[in-house]
């Protein structure tokens, strides 16, 4: 079965066959694990959104952005790996392939020691900052600190999985994620409702199955020595190939950082509207999601496309591989935006039973529909352009729709929507921003791409024939 499922869906040469063949088969897999992904996190906060209340839901709320602001190195050498294994894979330049990638794992096992010293270190002034509520202040800064710790696992998954993807490999990563997604539902359930542990329960779940991922993945990697051979040379510090990884990377990583320090500034206004405000956002960003599933997904398949085929020169299959790519991520968008506008509220009645905040969920969610369809916009032409190697374009988009755009405005339609209701504005501010900002993107994403500049930002170097053999 497993062989089959390789044959399948394995490791793929998207240079050559039908373009819109070649994305489905290497997005298929890669969809149900973003969805698997998603579950970590997901699964975590049905269960203690059930089984612990909505106080200790809210907690895990309040960290959420500030965990996603601290990973953007993680997000960065990941980016660039990806990008440089896609162009070597495609140009069959298999010495640089395996420097490309010893070099990553270096990189990410040292920003993980910074990650987790950070973390344990500006946690708690963190939370003083954003004026986090006292009733979730010590679960949340529990949750967040024993995340951290394990953060090396994550880095280890997602910079592993991201090489694999570059090789046009998006079964093994999924399979691996399958495994310890259910390992970590089963730990959930164990930790929180059978031990008592709570919150600190989901957040141990998450880091044992993480570590799993992580280990299933170096095992694999090290086993397919047919395209890849990691020595111990191939770890050694490599300054220009450093320096390209994370010039290719870096704009990813921030666009990230900003993303993410923006909601870490929104979220201040989020706290100040107390915690069934805090408990109804996460809640709608879980559901949030998943609704951004297909747009990752297909922009990450079209990123390690277009790698592929501008390593190997074929700018055609690079066009009629754009068109596939808007055709199924719309498509697939639009789909899953009616039914969130069907079934919304019961997507919130998993998390909490609250009517007040299932109701509130549900217009949110209401405001956030038609953002979807924008977003797959973004995702696809920002990939294509992130293929190509051209990654500053998404980062200085990325930094004005949320930075200077978005965040503007939801303080000034929070104040403009104070009332005795709503003392510190209406919570439907914060989404309104949110959705004005994602079709603000999508504007921009594909008015660059029209500029046409990405096509000459082709990244690695030609080699000569002899020197690329294995």
């Amino acid at each position: 079965m497993f062989k089959k499922l390789k044959t399948i869906f394995g490791a793929q040469d998207l240079t050559t066959g039908s373009p819109m063949v070649n994305l489905l088969k290497f997005s298929v897999p890669l969809l149900i694990g973003n969805v698997a992904q998603q579950l970590y996190s997901t699964v975590d906060s049905i269960i203690v959104g059930k089984y612990v209340g909505d106080t200790a839901l809210a907690a895990i709320g309040a960290v959420m952005p500030i965990i996603n602001l601290l990973l953007v190195l993680f997000m960065a050498v990941s980016t660039g790996a990806g990008i440089l294994v896609s162009q070597y894979f495609g140009a069959r330049d298999w010495k640089r392939l395996d420097r490309t990638i010893g070099n990553a794992l270096l990189l990410i096992g040292l920003s993980s020691v910074l990650m987790t010293a950070a973390a344990l270190i500006l946690a708690r002034p963190i939370l003083v900052l954003l004026d986090t509520p006292p009733e979730i202040f010590d679960t949340s800064l529990a949750y967040l600190q024993l995340i951290f710790i394990g953060c090396i696992s994550f880095g280890l998954y997602n910079i592993i999985a991201s090489i694999l993807r570059g090789l046009g490999d998006s079964i093994t990563p999924l399979i691996f994620l399958l495994i310890t997604t259910a390992l970590n539902t089963i730990l959930d359930i164990w930790f929180v409702t059978g031990l008592g542990w709570g919150v600190a329960g989901a957040a141990v779940a998450t880091v044992l199955s993480q570590t799993v991922a992580a280990a299933l993945c170096v095992w694999h990697l090290l086993r397919i020595k047919d395209i890849v051979i990691i020595r111990w040379r191939s770890l050694k510090p490599d300054r220009g190939l450093i320096r390209k990884l994370l010039r290719i990377g870096m704009p990813a990583g921030l666009t990230q950082a900003i993303f993410s320090l923006a909601m870490v500034v929104v979220q201040a206004l989020t706290n100040s509207m107390g915690y069934q405000v805090i408990t109804t956002t996460m809640a709608v960003m879980r559901v949030d999601g998943f609704a951004m599933m297909p747009n990752f997904t297909f922009g990450m398949a079209i990123m390690t496309y277009v790698g592929q085929n501008i390593g190997a020169r074929r700018m055609d299959r690079v066009d009629q591989g754009t068109r596939a790519a808007v055709k199924l991520s719309v498509g697939l968008s639009s789909f899953l935006t009616v039914l969130l506008l069907l079934f919304g509220a019961s997507l919130i009645k998993l998390f909490t039973d609250t009517p007040a905040i299932v109701a509130l969920g549900e217009r949110q969610i209401r405001i956030l529909a038609a953002g979807y369809i924008a977003m797959s916009i973004t995702q696809v032409f920002g990939g294509i352009m992130r293929g190509a190697g051209d990654t500053m374009p998404s980062m200085w988009i990325s930094m004005f729709t949320t930075v200077a755009f978005r965040v503007p405005l939801a303080y000034l339609l929070t104040f403009l929507t104070r009332s005795p209701e709503w003392p510190n504005g209406s919570p439907d501010a914060l989404f309104f921003s949110l959705l004005t900002s994602w079709v603000l993107g999508a504007v921009l994403t594909y008015g660059w791409y029209r500029r046409g500049k990405w096509r000459h930002k082709r990244v690695i170097e030609t080699v000569p024939a002899a020197e690329t053999a294995v």
